[in-house]
């Protein structure tokens, strides 16, 4: 699951590179940071749980 979510990430931001570099497509740069941006909230959301899940199993 975090390969998968790491080679989202730098997707991502291939896609915002992109966006920036050829201006017509800035509209595409915007969309690949709210997707970078969205996967790293699911990510650090994702972890906090796990982490609150192994405490409880451990109390």
């Amino acid at each position: 699951m975090r390969t998968l979510l790491v080679v989202l990430l730098v997707l991502f931001l291939a896609i915002a590179i992109v966006g920036f570099v050829v201006e017509a497509l800035l509209w595409l740069a915007g969309i690949g940071i709210l997707l970078f941006a969205l996967t790293v909230v699911y990510w650090v959301v994702k972890a906090k749980m796990a982490r609150r899940r192994s405490e409880a199993a451990e109390a």
